[in-house]
């Protein structure tokens, strides 16, 4: 079924994409390419109509370029499915978004101020188990996920209350609901609070919630399975082993290690249904949908969504959320009213360096210029560290 649906879905692609002329944007899918990656896929909805293309390598060593339709890991693009399922459940009624966390999920300790709001809100203070980075460049590691060490545990399996025991032993970032940090553990307790108070999987009420409804049938939520369905690019991890350089093909990782916090599986298709579905009013009741959209001060961080000013030009405000794990980047953009929207997908060669980075951000600029009408994309934590 996988296997035919996806024949049909990459016909229709070349169908609807035949006689399209977007120069601009296949010139930057190629720029992108050029300045390290492997491959590109995009897709753009607006004013003009859909427009899919790809440029680049879908592997190493083999000349055929990215389907345009291909899967791939998002990473942090995970936090906002995960955000709308918690939104979705308070809408229900089964979760209030201020109430403690503790009152859910007692078997933790935490601290009574931790609220449902601060973990998708990332102002909880809970330490980040893939590592801390502070301000006076002090780096407090948590589980191993770069280097040889990664590379040669990268099909071991994590289970999500294991990752929140480790973050819980180390010193909170700031006083619950005093600052903001970036930390996948909140989101990983927000998977615990899903699955504690529906009696149900995480994947379970994404596909009663999100995925079924919208029919989404390219997105997965993996847990510990480490295959990506075909059609998809590969991603590659470079890394140094009794001081030789290494490089190893990555597509195939047990995710467990970053759980909600990265670990799904899309295509720029289902990105594109999907933000645009819950940007559109089709997922949350507004009331809910502004709180999701409403920046913390300085940040510009709602709840799973980046709130960002598009530029001087015209451009707007924009809802957004990157991601990247393991030679895998996401892109998903979006105007607030869902009307037009921006995702992508980018295969690289990944490094304990995060060499790419620099580039990786000019490309985001350079794609959300050219499709949302210029200005600054403000930082993000792209990587799930």
């Amino acid at each position: 079924m996988m296997n035919q649906f996806n024949t049909s879905e990459n016909m229709k692609e070349k169908r609807f994409t035949a006689g399209q002329d977007r120069p601009e944007l296949q010139k930057a899918v190629q720029e992108i390419v050029d300045s390290g990656f492997l491959g590109v896929q995009l897709r753009v909805h607006d004013e003009q109509g859909e427009w899919v293309g790809s440029a680049g390598v879908s592997k190493l060593g083999d000349a055929a370029k990215p389907p345009t339709n291909g899967h791939f890991r998002i990473g942090s693009n995970t936090k906002t499915f995960t955000a709308t399922v918690v939104l979705q459940l308070v809408a229900e009624g089964r979760i209030g978004l201020e109430d403690p966390v503790v009152e859910y999920l007692p078997e933790f300790g935490l601290d009574r101020r931790i609220t449902v709001r601060m973990l998708l809100q990332h102002t909880s203070g809970v330490f980040n188990f893939t590592g801390e980075y502070y301000e006076d460049g002090t780096v407090v590691p948590g589980i191993p996920w770069q280097g040889k060490e990664w590379v040669d545990n990268r099909f071991k399996t994590y289970r999500p209350e294991e990752l929140v025991q480790l973050a819980l032993t180390k010193p909170m970032r700031f006083e619950p609901g005093t600052g903001w940090s970036y930390s996948n553990t909140n989101y990983v307790l927000a998977r615990l609070l899903i699955e504690k108070v529906t009696g149900s999987s995480l994947a379970e009420e994404m596909q009663r919630l999100i995925l079924g409804p919208l029919g989404l049938s390219g997105t997965v939520v993996p847990d510990t399975q480490p295959m990506i369905p075909e059609p998809h690019v590969h991603a590659y991890y470079r890394y140094e082993d009794a001081g030789e350089q290494k490089t190893v093909d990555v597509t195939s990782q047990n995710p467990s290690w970053i759980s909600t916090g990265g670990d799904m599986i899309s295509t720029t298709k289902d990105l594109h249904t999907f933000i645009s579905a819950l940007m559109g009013g089709k997922l949350l009741p507004a009331p809910l949908l502004a709180e999701m959209c409403k920046p913390y001060p300085k940040i510009g961080y709602g709840l799973g969504v980046f709130v960002q000013d598009a530029g001087s030009n015209g451009g707007g405000t924009i809802i957004t959320h990157n991601g990247g794990i393991s030679g895998y980047a996401a892109l998903m953009y979006s105007t607030p009213d869902g009307s037009k929207t921006l995702t992508a997908s980018i295969n690289y060669v990944d490094d304990a360096a995060m060499s790419l980075a620099v580039p990786f951000q000019k490309a985001t600029q350079s794609l959300v210029e050219q499709v949302f009408g210029g200005g600054q994309t403000s930082r993000q934590d792209d990587q799930v560290e």
